[in-house]
């Protein structure tokens, strides 16, 4: 400021006159205490400074003050500390580092700045020591280690963990406790570290079983976004407890003796099969007690509570006092030595098995039985029994193990194996063996005995008469005279079982009016067919011409009127065939000849029934077949060639017409054969007489009688011109037979004469050419042309007499 001032004064009046002076006004100057600038200049100034390294020594304000004078200022710091200085400058400095936790936290300084002429002014500024986070936490509590039970519930508190922070003197204690690294079984609280259980604890399960003590790192924290720390390590043991019952493996225990075990034998021990879950004794320990049940007096604990089974009575089952008992039940305790003494029943069930200690044996040493040979098969002939001593019994299987074969069958026996039946599963017979000896086996699975079984077949009449053979074709004139016997037949049979004088012989069916017989009718193996009555055709009384007998032979011819109602009968039976040939009327020439025919019979066994069942279905697929050609060929034939259209014979005119008559002659061809006739018949459409062959056939008139020698051919043509006045309606209007008659002739001479036979070596030869056969008979058959009566009945070798006609048609005019 400048220290004078010079004022121009200026006056003016009103009537404009005006005046200027100047004015200079000298200040003197006067000595002002100094004056504080910036915070101190009005108000007390707070510093905070930080505790420790944060802040180093040094300057902490810098004093702002001035003099008015402009004079030179001395600062001055009131009361004199040791941690503060002032310096000429004004500039406020520490000197040495704070700690919050030993100095004091607040400090006090009046700041005085005193001019050259000692006028002074005082500010006071509080310096505030700021504490902050250097200090480690430390823990209060001292014990380290922590016993709890096992099982101990969750959220029950183990252990209470205190800690402390110099950093919070005076304060509400901001530490957080933490569990490093995390554990299963506890938790801790983060603000008053109290430690409880978090799960449930098992003291016998893994890892505890093995390793009952936990430790836990406590951490604890002055800061929760990071400070100082500090940790401590607590032992936590985990006490065992009477937590579990005795377990066993099982608690259903199925033990097998044989009956015949000794006492002492070990069955069970029990303390094999169960244990204790928990770890530490008496918890761990546990006893057998209480072995009851029915049947328990033959069992006993080996030393008590041990839990070894021990036998001590008698088992066999077939010891009456036992009572077969094949089962027993015991029940036994198993307990926990220690409190709360926790249990366990135990339930044993003992089988006793069966002992095979007999054999089986048979109520006979041998047995016999009789049986007859006519037994149906499937028929029980005996039974043989056989025990066992073995209890419970379990049953004996009977077999037959040698004996009752035959060459068809391997066994025609079988028994039962449950009870021991003998049957026979086919037919005895007494003929082919009339014992058996068969070796039967009773079994009880183990162990086996053997009997040997002697059947005997009894004779029955159970075969039948057997004949030669059982099927004959006889032929016989009308006229044969009464007792001849016919054809020389006789009939021979055989019975395996009995006796050629037990044969009766009798003609069951188709012996109408009674014309034949047998002689003798009964006790010989040999009988003739008789005949009986002559033939009556004419008056009527005979109709049949084919006879077709039923003959009966039987065996009882030995047997009385009684004995035979009640008598097993046997019969066999022989079909013949007898045709009756009635008398020739119309002489033909015939030339005696001898014919070999070979007679070949097929016969089906039963079991080929399927044979003529083929045959008869392709039989019918042939001739399906073949119609249905026949019916293509005639559709073609009527499709492509028509018919030739029919002329018209009607006469253009009315003329009578002369008729001419022609005379028809039939001219036969006939091969003259050397051969016997030993009957006679009258042709029914002529009424003469003729002559036939009952073994073939062959006819001829009676009143031609032309030598002719034995194996010569000859060729003859007749020439039937006429016939006899009773038979005109046959003939036509020239008087001549007509055609139909002429063939109807031929036909009845030559229709059962065409019997083909195949030639063979030493036998006749037949050809067919022009209509002709020849026969070329063997050289020793010559001496046999008259020998009919003595021919043999053998139904494979017959010689049969052949006539062979050929018609031809001639017209004369």
């Amino acid at each position: 400021m400048p220290h004078s001032f010079e004022l121009q004064i200026y006056v003016q009046d009103t009537a404009g006159a005006s005046d200027l002076q100047i004015l200079t006004v000298q200040i003197i100057d006067v000595n002002e205490p100094p004056v504080f600038h910036g915070n101190l200049a009005d108000q007390t100034v707070m510093i905070y400074v930080l505790e420790g390294n944060r802040t180093p020594s040094g300057v902490i304000y810098q004093i702002d003050a001035v003099d008015p004078e402009q004079s030179q200022l001395i600062y001055s710091c009131t009361p004199v500390s040791e941690s503060f200085t002032v310096s000429q400058t004004g500039t406020l400095s520490s000197t040495k580092k704070f700690d919050y936790e030993k100095d004091p936290h607040t400090y006090l300084l009046n700041i005085t700045v005193t001019d050259s002429l000692g006028l002074s002014a005082t500010r006071s500024v509080i310096v505030n020591i700021v504490n902050i986070n250097d200090e480690t936490p430390y823990f209060t509590t001292k014990e380290k280690v922590y016993r709890i039970p096992e099982e101990i519930s969750s959220g029950t508190v183990v252990a209470n963990i205190t800690a402390k922070d110099p950093d919070d003197e005076g304060f509400t204690s901001r530490l957080v406790y933490s569990i490093r690294p995390p554990n299963m079984y506890f938790s801790i609280n983060p603000l008053t570290g109290a430690i409880y259980v978090a799960r449930r604890i098992d003291r016998d399960a893994a890892p505890l079983r093995q390793h009952p003590n936990i430790s836990l790192v406590i951490h604890v924290e002055d800061s929760p976004s990071g400070g100082q720390t500090n940790e401590m390590e607590i032992t936590v043991t985990i006490g065992d407890l009477n937590d579990n019952p005795p377990e066993c493996n099982l608690y259903n225990f199925r033990v097998e003796v044989y009956e015949t075990a000794s006492t002492g034998i070990l069955l069970l021990d029990l303390k094999d099969q169960c244990q204790d879950m928990d770890v530490e004794p008496p918890n761990n320990e546990f006893n057998f007690t209480g072995l009851s049940g029915v049947g328990s007096n033959r069992f006993t604990l080996n030393q008590s509570g041990s839990g070894r089974i021990v036998l001590t009575g008698d088992l066999d089952f077939e010891n009456p006092a036992n009572l077969a008992v094949e089962k027993y039940t015991l029940t036994t305790v198993v307990q926990d030595i220690a409190w709360p003494y926790y249990t366990n029943n135990i339930y044993i069930y003992i089988r006793i098995m069966a002992v095979n200690e007999f054999f089986p044996v048979f109520s006979s040493s041998s047995y016999v039985f009789n049986v007859s040979e006519i037994t149906r098969a499937g028929s029980s002939i005996g039974k043989v029994s056989a025990t066992d001593q073995d209890l419970p019994f379990t049953g004996i299987t009977y077999s037959i193990i040698a004996g009752g074969g035959t060459l068809s069958y391997t066994n025609i026996f079988w028994i039962n194996p449950n009870e021991g039946n003998l049957q026979i599963i086919a037919t005895l017979d007494y003929e082919t063996t009339q014992r058996y000896i068969v070796t039967v086996q009773a079994s009880d699975t183990e162990k086996f005995a053997t009997v040997s079984v002697t059947i005997n077949v009894l004779e029955e009449n159970d075969e039948k008469p057997v004949c030669s053979a059982n099927t004959y074709s006889l032929a016989i004139p009308a006229d044969l005279a009464v007792g001849t016997n016919i054809e020389g037949f006789r009939i021979e049979c055989v019975d395996r079982d009995s006796s050629p004088r037990s044969f009766r012989y009798f003609i069951n069916s188709g012996n109408v009016n009674n014309h034949f017989i047998f002689s003798p009718s009964s006790g010989s193996n040999v009988s003739e067919l008789i005949l009986a009555s002559r033939f009556d055709y004419d008056s009527g009384l005979d109709m049949i011409w084919d006879y077709r007998l039923q003959v009966y032979i039987t065996d009882d011819n030995l047997l009385s009127s009684s004995n035979r109602a009640t008598a097993f009968i046997e019969t066999g039976t022989v079909t013949l065939s007898i045709k009756v040939i009635p008398k020739l009327t119309t002489p033909i020439t015939i030339t005696p000849a001898i014919t070999l025919l070979i007679r070949t019979e097929n016969v089906y066994s039963d079991s080929a029934w399927y044979v003529p069942f083929i045959i008869s279905i392709g039989s019918m697929l042939l001739l399906g077949l073949l119609g249905y050609l026949t019916f293509l060929l005639a559709k073609y034939i009527r499709t492509y060639c028509p018919s030739k259209p029919k002329a018209d014979k009607r006469p253009l005119m009315n003329t009578p017409a002369e008729k001419k008559k022609v005379k028809k002659e039939v001219v036969l061809e006939m091969t003259k054969i050397n051969t016997v006739f030993d009957g006679e018949a009258r042709d029914p459409v002529t009424g003469k007489m003729y002559e036939f062959n009952s073994k073939s056939g062959a006819r001829r008139w009676k009143d031609t009688k032309q030598p002719v020698e034995p194996g010569i051919k000859n060729t003859v043509a007749w020439v039937i011109s006429a016939a006899p006045a009773n038979r005109r309606e046959d003939k036509d209007r020239t008087g001549t037979p007509s055609k139909q008659e002429a063939r109807m002739n031929v036909r009845e001479l030559t229709t059962e004469n065409n019997i083909a036979t195949k030639p063979s070596e030493g036998k006749a030869e037949t050809s067919s050419k022009g209509g002709l056969k020849s026969q070329k008979p063997r050289e020793d058959f010559g001496a046999r042309d008259s020998a009919s009566s003595d021919r043999s009945p053998d139904p494979s070798l017959k010689l049969y007499p052949q006539l062979q006609l050929k018609p031809v048609s001639k017209n004369v005019v």
